[in-house]
């Protein structure tokens, strides 16, 4: 029986351990039904967005199964650095986690501790979650469990960004994730994170994590930056989101038939 009773084991970790590029995605419709569409479309991992979307632990739940069977890698992006959510999220039975909003080695500590049974860290243990099958793979997934789970941090701080070397230094971490929007706004330039002050702090960044052996990932908007970054050393890439592609498809429809019948 495998790890997760519903899944696999976490190939995408293996992965990215030996050096591969991956590609995911943004879930962030709170649907099912675009959980198992995005899946059925070949990503190696989606991540399922607790931040921003206004999903909450039922529907994480709903949106994993949805993936059931499909070989895509369940990630969940956290709403903050908190034991007890990032508990509640393991136990649906996502298999890694990103934590927003880290900006020190402290707090990166902190972030892989809640996800990480003790010794390593202070995960609160039960039998009964999704996680270890509802009770009939418990000892297996409390002895896989740590070793599994991919622990991914988001630097979008200038403070973050200041102790970086410390960050990439801690322990059980495996990856740094760029957040270039909220990075730009807490450095005084909101939504622009394409401005030379936060390029340069984006290069420090890069310079820190691609030396050290975790890996680096951040968000991508075209497949040409993509491929730049790919192409820099980076790993684990957002190449869409269902909400935005969504929404630039429909607004694309819509401008071509404007354009050929004018607007309403």
């Amino acid at each position: 029986m495998s790890l997760n009773t519903v899944g696999s084991i976490n190939t995408v970790k293996t992965r990215l351990k030996r050096g591969d590029k991956t590609a995911g995605a943004f879930l962030q419709l709170t649907s099912n039904i675009s959980a198992e569409i995005m899946a059925r479309a070949g990503f190696d991992w989606l991540m399922i967005d607790m931040e921003h979307a206004p999903g909450d632990y039922a529907n994480l739940l709903l949106q994993q199964q949805a993936m059931q069977g499909t070989g895509v890698i369940p990630f969940v992006r956290a709403a903050a650095n908190d034991a007890v959510a990032i508990k509640k999220i393991l136990d649906t039975g996502t298999q890694g986690v990103l934590i927003p909003h880290v900006n020190n080695r402290a707090e990166a500590e902190h972030a892989v501790a809640a996800c990480k049974y003790p010794p390593l860290g202070i995960r609160g243990a039960a039998g009964s979650p999704r996680a270890a099958g509802y009770g009939q793979n418990v000892q297996q997934y409390l002895a896989q469990a740590n070793d599994d789970i991919a622990v991914v941090v988001a630097v979008e701080t200038p403070e973050a960004v200041d102790n970086i070397d410390a960050i990439v230094e801690v322990p059980d971490l495996d990856g740094i994730f760029i957040g270039p929007m909220d990075l730009a706004t807490s450095m005084g330039f909101p939504g622009e994170p394409g401005r030379p002050e936060v390029k340069q702090a984006i290069e420090c960044i890069e310079a820190a994590v691609l030396a050290s052996d975790k890996f680096l990932g951040t968000v991508t908007s075209h497949w040409e930056q993509a491929e730049r970054l790919y192409q820099r050393g980076y790993q684990w890439l957002v190449l869409m989101q269902d909400t935005t592609a969504l929404a630039a498809m429909g607004a694309e429809v819509m401008a071509r038939f404007h354009q050929l019948y004018g607007a309403r």
